[in-house]
């Protein structure tokens, strides 16, 4: 459907599979490319909701000038954000427990920032979805982190995974957001271009 796209070479810059498996929903060709050693820093005066489209676009800043005339590249970045609190990756299972157990019973919001650029145009934009979790004990909490992925995930859960099938109550807003990029929203500014 996005013709407008077929003189453009897509790049998605990003290791998660999620994000893959989400673009690859819009059925338009794309690579897949990621380089390391990004600084994903922010200063503390950036308000915590626009913090992931601050990071996507430092990261879209890495590539630019690898970008050629009928490139384009897709950065993003996600967060989970609680009590005021960004919760990032945890660094190992205990952090995941932590930072579960700190969701349980709350409402959080999931906020993705996404960067498109060429080499003329440039846009980026941020997703929120608030995500209700039900209490959770510490036992459930372990059983997750034990037997799926949580360490490579904000906040340490996948909604499509099984702590999504137990803990999440409810959402108001993109479901495919809080899984990593909100393919709706992109679907709307790709196009634009």
């Amino acid at each position: 459907m996005l013709t407008n796209l077929k003189d453009y070479k897509v790049f998605l810059a990003s290791k998660s599979p999620r994000r893959r498996e989400l673009l690859q929903m819009l059925r338009i060709p794309f690579n897949v490319i990621s380089i390391g050693g990004i600084d994903e820093s922010f200063p503390d005066t950036v308000p915590l909701l626009e913090v992931p489209q601050y990071i996507s676009s430092k990261k879209a800043d890495a590539y630019q000038d690898r970008l050629l005339e009928n490139e384009m590249i897709i950065t993003a970045d996600t967060m989970v954000i609680c009590e005021n609190e960004i919760m990032g990756k945890p660094k190992d299972g205990k952090e995941a427990i932590a930072m579960l157990l700190k969701l349980s019973g709350k409402k959080h919001q999931v906020a993705t920032g996404v960067t498109i650029s060429t080499l003329k145009h440039r846009t980026s934009f941020t997703t929120v979805t608030d995500v209700s979790f039900a209490e959770i004990t510490k036992e459930e909490a372990e059983f997750y982190v034990d037997n799926y992925q949580p360490l490579d995930k904000a906040g340490a859960y996948g909604i499509q995974e099984w702590i999504g099938a137990v803990a999440v109550s409810g959402i108001n807003g993109s479901y495919y957001n809080v899984m990593g990029l909100p393919v709706h929203r992109l679907y709307q500014e790709l196009k634009l271009f």
